[in-house]
């Protein structure tokens, strides 16, 4: 489950997020819109992708 990655972009804007959403999308990597980062495909990746779902754009590598 390591060797696999998620390419996550951020599609929509954090304004009008919450506060704690924020964080999570910022805890990702993530600071502009259409920004794209891979991330190891882990347990904990999955349930900060699943938080903020909406805001996101996840494909799998």
């Amino acid at each position: 489950m390591a060797d696999k990655k998620l390419k996550i972009t951020l599609t929509k804007s954090v304004i009008g997020a919450s506060p704690k959403q924020k964080k999570i999308v910022e805890a990702l990597g993530l600071k502009k819109m259409h920004q794209t980062v891979e991330l190891g495909d882990t347990p904990e990746t999955r349930g900060a992708v699943e938080k903020v779902s909406h805001l996101l754009t996840v494909e799998e590598l």
